[in-house]
């Protein structure tokens, strides 16, 4: 039912879009091939004849967020704003008058937002701690994580470990049917042996487990003897049909398999499964005598909440929801109990988190929740987290690099670390610089910006060698190194002022930064750009083509689309400034070009240097 509602929820909003923008539509093309300047002055020949609407000063305001004219964009959604219903509306408008620093007035905007999205995770996040994002980011990290060379090219999550063996559920037999959902082949069991060193043996197919449906993901006890996963209840003949969507609706059943020599066998159904709900993902403490799981069923406090039931040998009592401490008006999954039985982990996309789903913590005694941190949760879904207190290792699931993957966590051991980031020539503290830290493979594992001191706080591992890359708008990057071993270390780096440089090919400004996966023009994008156009202003017979490149991950196709997206926008950017069109061109080349050519080894310096826009000069 829930499907029915969001499709005609769609439709009737693409009618009306199409309703409203009927006389726009020279401009609306402009608009979706990215022409934000050329729409804009589209747009504002509505304007221009008193005849423009909400829809028209919608679409202004986009153009003009999207090409970061924060002064412009708050013009018009505040005239769109007025008896609007679109919620992201308000959304936009908050984020635009941040960049003008009036930070009351975006609160109210956001607090509109909140009103038209109620149930919108932002703005249940914004009401609850309008700081919440600020708070998880400065928490020091608990773990590192890196991705298992045990995740293949499908969908690969749900690990566990016990003994030697790692227990997961998998995609990758491609020799099963799609599944319709996300054209992925049925999940499977699968199991690996681990060596202690990150490595894994070729994982194989619990074929006593698995059927024709979904199975996975799983627990164990801790003799090894018997086993709790998930499947469908179609095994079991169950399902309940939607006449109007002429389907057959199954849900997620729980089973138990007790094991018989090498073999797994005596598959039982658990008796609280139900036709009309799914029951999923299970957690065994370690004792065997509760059985934590997730579930809609009824009785919770709404979506997919964290239950438990007692379990003694073949029998289980009534299934009890954990409340309303760990579970939200969203959904709460992937459960799992820590070796002593005093935390349960846990995914939800209800608590204040960082995007999609997070991992969270819960005190069973103090009833606390905490998010574990940006280390192990990103702007996308991470999930299915367990830990083992005996081996010091664990796993998590994310899909933050497109397809769910298997991660190892390793707890970190910590020490302080204040970094002081001054002007070489003057001594003076910088602010607002950003500073990224690094292990000794060079990949970032924290960022920062520094406060009006020049200064960041932060935690390092023990007794491991780190580097930092301090870099600023009008300064050479610089860097220094450390090895965490005492229990607070103090670094400065200085950086050397710079000009803009000038060539007889290109004109050279610091790295445009875009935000992952966008393409619209960021405050410090539009601080370099801005004196790219003076450059421009000061040579009238110049003539600019703006290259933008990716580094190598993604496709090739996925990464010529992104890196031309953002070309436009750079040029939309500086014809909005005064530059003519035809003075400024945009290409955008992909991966094609890189400046390291480093193959598929990059390390994720060589990375960054490919990630880059250069402006060669066709005309001086």
């Amino acid at each position: 039912m829930r499907k029915l509602y969001k499709i005609a929820v769609v439709l009737g909003l693409t009618l009306t879009l199409s309703i409203s923008a009927q006389n726009t539509k020279k401009a609306d093309k402009l608009f979706n091939r990215l022409e934000y300047v050329k729409a804009a002055q589209e747009y504002l020949k509505f304007v221009e004849n008193n005849s423009a609407n909400n829809y028209v000063y919608k679409q202004l305001g986009d153009c003009y967020y999207n090409i970061y004219s924060p002064d412009e964009a708050v013009k018009y959604y505040e005239k769109a704003a007025v008896n609007n219903t679109d919620a992201e509306l308000h959304f936009r408008y908050a984020q635009m008058l941040k960049a003008q620093g009036k930070a009351d007035l975006a609160n109210k905007q956001m607090q509109e937002f909140a009103k038209k999205a109620p149930n919108d995770k932002r703005a249940k996040d914004f009401l609850s701690n309008p700081d919440f994002k600020k708070n998880i980011e400065n928490k020091p990290d608990l773990f590192s994580i890196k991705k298992a060379n045990l995740s293949s090219d499908l969908s690969d999550f749900g690990a566990i470990q016990y003994g030697n063996n790692v227990y997961f559920a998998s995609a990758r037999n491609t020799k099963r049917k799609n599944y319709g959902w996300n054209n992925e082949p049925f999940l499977d069991l699968y199991m690996a042996t681990y060596d202690g060193a990150g490595n894994f043996s070729e994982a194989v197919t619990i074929d006593d487990l698995n059927s024709n449906m979904h199975e996975g993901p799983l627990t164990m006890s801790k003799d090894g003897s018997t086993i709790y996963f998930s499947s469908e209840s179609f095994k079991e003949g169950d399902f309940v049909k939607d006449k109007p969507s002429n389907s057959k609706q199954g849900q997620l059943y729980l089973y138990k398999a007790t094991k018989s020599g090498d073999k797994w066998g005596k598959v039982t159904l658990l008796p609280f499964n139900n036709k009309n709900f799914s029951t999923a993902n299970p957690s065994l403490s370690r004792d065997g005598k509760t059985l934590y799981f997730s579930s809609n069923r009824p009785g919770g406090q709404g979506g997919v909440d964290i239950w438990k039931v007692s379990v003694n040998g073949d029998s289980f009592g009534e299934p009890e929801n954990l409340g309303k401490g760990i579970n939200t008006e969203g959904d709460e999954s992937f459960p799992f109990i820590s070796d002593d039985s005093k935390t349960l982990y846990f995914a939800s996309n209800g608590q204040l988190g960082l995007g999609g789903y997070d991992v969270f913590s819960y005190d069973l005694a103090s009833k606390k929740v905490e998010n574990l941190g940006k280390a192990i949760n990103s702007n996308k879904d991470d999930f299915a987290f367990t830990f083992s207190q005996d081996k010091k290792m664990g796993f998590l699931s994310s899909n933050r690099e497109g397809e769910d993957n298997i991660y190892l966590v390793d707890p970190i051991c910590a020490v302080g670390l204040i970094a002081k980031v001054t002007d070489k020539k003057t001594g003076k503290s910088l602010a607002g610089a950003k500073v990224d830290i690094m292990d000794s493979t060079k990949k970032i594992i924290n960022s920062y910006t520094t406060d009006a001191n020049g200064e960041i706080t932060s935690t390092c591992s023990c007794n491991k060698d780190h580097s930092l890359i301090a870099t600023k708008n009008n300064y050479n990057p610089g860097s220094a190194t450390f090895n965490a071993n005492t229990a607070e270390h103090r670094v400065n780096i200085m950086l050397d002022p710079i000009e803009v440089v000038v060539t007889e090919t290109e004109v050279i400004l610091n790295p445009i930064f875009f935000e992952y996966n966008k393409h619209n023009i960021t405050p410090q994008g539009a601080e370099e750009l801005d004196r790219l156009v003076q450059v421009m202003k000061d040579r009238p017979e110049m003539i600019i083509l703006a290259k933008s490149h990716t580094d190598s991950r993604g496709t090739d196709d996925y990464n010529i689309k992104l890196s031309d997206r953002r070309a436009k926008s750079t040029v939309q950017y500086i014809i909005s400034k005064g530059i003519e069109a035809s003075r400024i061109t945009g290409e955008g080349k992909g991966e094609t070009e890189p400046k390291v050519n480093c193959g598929e080894n990059c390390t994720e310096e060589e990375h960054a240097q490919n990630r880059r826009s250069e402006f060669k000069i066709v005309k001086k």
